[in-house]
């Protein structure tokens, strides 16, 4: 499944300051590149006045409010260097607020982000079994034994470990605090 394209609405400042509602949507990857030629219906005509544009409304980006264009491209491109299927956990992780930035703005950092996703699982006891299933936390205890196994308390505290963001479609993406 592709993910939907990261779309952005740029307006003409000046015109918008004017009551006038003046612009196009673009794919944000592209954001810096728009010109007032290309807000104003790409006639190249531009009306004396206009000089700045503004990213008013924007589609799959994981902020909120208006930007300038210059940040919604970066917002683009950063989300572009993961998979498509990657790219819903990514902006999940950033909506969690705990994330790794890079550089000096708010851009994540995708190699934290690699290191860092456990996957989209349905709960997160269902991540704690597995888990526990893939390095064998009881492999070598007898079933007798196993079964008085806490697993309340070990999935409890696991989860200290981890965050937790809910899914667009359900279920979380699980992401480990290192």
């Amino acid at each position: 499944m592709t993910e939907p394209a990261m779309k952005i609405w740029v307006g003409c400042l000046a015109c918008h300051n004017d009551g006038r509602l003046v612009g196009e949507w673009f794919n944000a990857v592209d954001g810096d590149e728009v010109t007032l030629a290309d807000v104003h219906g790409g006639t190249g005509w531009v009306r004396q006045g206009c000089e700045e544009l503004w990213v008013f409304d924007h589609e799959h980006l994981p902020v909120t409010g208006e930007m300038n264009p210059h940040e919604a491209a970066e917002w683009g491109r950063v989300l572009s260097e993961v998979p498509d299927h990657q790219r819903a956990a990514l902006c999940a992780w950033v909506r969690s607020g705990d994330y790794v930035a890079e550089g000096t703005g708010d851009l994540p950092s995708i190699s934290d982000f690699e290191e860092r996703y456990a996957g989209a699982w349905d709960d997160f006891n269902e991540y704690a079994h597995q888990l526990a299933e893939d390095i064998g936390l009881l492999a070598d205890v007898p079933a007798e034994i196993a079964r008085y196994f806490d697993w309340k308390s070990w999935t409890r505290d696991l989860a200290l470990d981890h965050t937790t963001e809910t899914g667009a479609e359900g279920g979380i993406h699980v992401f480990r605090s290192l």
